[in-house]
């Protein structure tokens, strides 16, 4: 596991985002697993700078979000695949139906999980999956005490989650209570992980990650089994480390 230190949130982004063109214009048909919330929206945005100076071409990238509501359709604000949408699909070149999110609308929702999950395997695997960090350490939706062996599944969302949440809706009443999310054992599947780490907030949750031991009750720590994982921080995220430990730890 490898961290990077970077000064702010804007050179996080920057270094994150040259990681990501690189890969892409690297292989033939790139695979990449992408997230929502706050944290990539600016890497978001320099990737699509990266596109209109034609440093970069997504025609030839598949693309897999980590998760999604259960109970919002693909239009409403605060799904994620209108985020996704809104922040990045239709500024570039992807190609529509190369860009998948489960179907938190799905009739069989166990069905939309295994459906998501051959998806993935049809497509050879993620090659770069991005990833952000859960004050209570959930990578994807994947709540404190999730099996490490979880494939795609329904989760019902820890109150934690949906209180950090309730800021993109108008009240903690119209967040979801259930979400369809990549299960660990999937996102460890990825060839490479990027897990991007921002600001104050995040520090209690990152040195628990960087210190703590690997176990279900705090999911981002089975990123230390990993082959190759990356943590881009920057040093908000990172105040309550010594200088000594970051030292060790890169």
């Amino acid at each position: 596991m490898k961290l990077v230190v970077m000064e702010n949130h804007e050179e996080m982004s920057k270094y994150a985002c040259q990681l990501i063109v690189s890969k892409v214009n690297s292989l033939t048909s790139p695979v990449l697993g992408l997230a929502t919330g706050s944290t990539p929206e600016r890497l978001y945005e320099m990737l699509i700078e990266e596109y209109k100076q034609k440093l970069v071409s997504f025609s030839r990238v598949k693309t897999f979000n980590l998760d999604e509501y259960v109970g919002l359709r693909g239009h409403d604000k605060n799904s994620y695949r209108y985020y996704m949408d809104h922040h990045l699909f239709s500024k570039v070149n992807f190609t529509k139906r190369k860009n998948h999110i489960p179907n938190g609308m799905a009739s069989q929702l166990e069905q939309e999980c295994q459906r998501y999950e051959q998806l993935i395997k049809e497509a050879g695997g993620i090659d770069l999956q991005i990833l952000g960090l859960g004050h209570n350490g959930h990578i994807g939706f994947n709540e404190p005490g999730t099996p490490f062996s979880s494939r795609t599944h329904v989760v019902d969302l820890d109150c934690t989650t949906r209180e950090a949440n309730a800021r993109f809706f108008e009240s903690i009443k119209e967040v979801p209570t259930q979400a369809i999310t990549m299960g660990i054992e999937t996102i460890l599947e990825s060839k490479q992980i990027i897990l991007l780490v921002s600001g104050e907030q995040k520090a209690t949750a990152m040195q628990r990650l960087l210190n703590g031991e690997v176990s279900e009750d705090f999911p981002a720590s089975v990123l230390k089994r990993h082959h190759d994982v990356t943590i881009i921080a920057d040093k908000a995220a990172l105040q309550l480390q010594e200088d000594e430990q970051l030292a060790w730890q890169q």
